[in-house]
């Protein structure tokens, strides 16, 4: 299936908009969990990284029946080393088994021959000659850099379509000093995210679903939310990943003006205000799956109601 279509449907299923945000930072992992996996596998890599599975599994099996998606930022994982990696790696096939949208939060891109690399690993398949194929990683889809050009995106694209895969590329990022660069004007006034955004649009029409979404989706963030409604009458056909809601200060009425009128066009992250709300809700560290959930419950249930308002829901 169109890995757009799949996020809609999806989303209709679910009723709702939510990506989990799997960032396991380790030092808000609960103490109960790690000096568990130390005293089974050593007070080592190997223990912490299998508290960090511990961890993510129990998150998603708290929260797969409520959201659409969960997406995993590499760098969470990639400070372990080749062990956490591997965690990734579980951790996605995991989501997938519990019938989940899976992004890999990577930020990949490089030259043409090199983006066709990073794109077999992420998207494609690696033959191994005779034949014989394998796939790296069990996602779905992953965030691109657009920074060096078509030729960086092109191989993305064509994986896009040829593995039912998708990419989210980077428009207008949630961190404050994204302005120092994505906010500056050309020659002809035009801010440089309006510019990314236009070839985005353009990038995306050779991918299109029948729910009339493109597989070439946008980072836009909740933090800036004048510049998402100029994107998107920039990009009417583009699915939104859009950070910075919750932990970063964004709300459901800074997130309306990233959909469509048909009440799609856009999926909303939240990582530590889920995964850790037990700590930010002065939960004990016990219950932190039960945080998690709640935290999900309420951030839907906000969300729907600010998009029943401007009869914006999907369903």
């Amino acid at each position: 299936m169109n890995f757009a279509d799949a996020v809609i449907e999806s989303i209709i299923e679910k009723k709702s908009y939510c990506v989990v945000g799997l960032d396991p930072n380790f030092e808000c992992i609960p103490q109960f969990i790690k000096q568990e996996n130390f005293a089974k596998y050593g007070h080592n890599l190997r223990g912490a990284v299998e508290a960090v599975y511990q961890f993510n599994k129990s998150i998603i099996d708290s929260v797969f029946d409520l959201v659409p998606a969960v997406k995993l930022q590499s760098a969470y994982y990639e400070v372990f080393g080749r062990e956490g990696i591997e965690v990734f790696q579980r951790t996605s096939r995991y989501a997938k088994q519990k019938q989940l949208v899976v992004i890999g939060d990577v930020k990949r891109n490089d030259i043409g021959s090199t983006a066709e690399q990073y794109s077999k690993a992420y998207l494609g398949m690696m033959d191994l000659d005779l034949d014989d194929f394998y796939r790296p990683y069990e996602i779905d889809a992953i965030t691109v850099n657009p920074y060096l050009g078509t030729d960086g995106i092109e191989p993305f694209v064509n994986d896009c379509n040829k593995y039912d895969r998708g990419i989210f590329i980077l428009v207008s990022t949630s961190n404050k000093s994204s302005i120092e660069i994505q906010h500056l004007r050309n020659q002809d006034g035009r801010y440089i995210y309006e510019i990314v955004a236009e070839h985005v649009n353009e990038w995306g029409k050779e991918t299109m679903g029948r729910h009339g979404y493109s597989s070439v989706g946008a980072v836009v963030g909740a933090t800036f939310p004048q510049q998402a409604q100029s994107i998107r009458k920039l990009i009417k056909n583009s699915i939104f990943l859009v950070p910075g809601f919750g932990f970063q200060g964004a709300d459901a009425e800074k997130i309306a003006c990233a959909f469509n009128h048909d009440g799609l066009g856009a999926i909303i992250n939240s990582s530590r205000a889920v995964i850790f709300s037990y700590m930010l809700e002065g939960y004990p560290e016990k219950e932190y799956q039960q945080a998690a959930r709640k935290a999900v419950i309420k951030m839907t249930k906000n969300i729907n109601e600010t998009l029943a308002k401007a009869k914006k829901l999907a369903w």
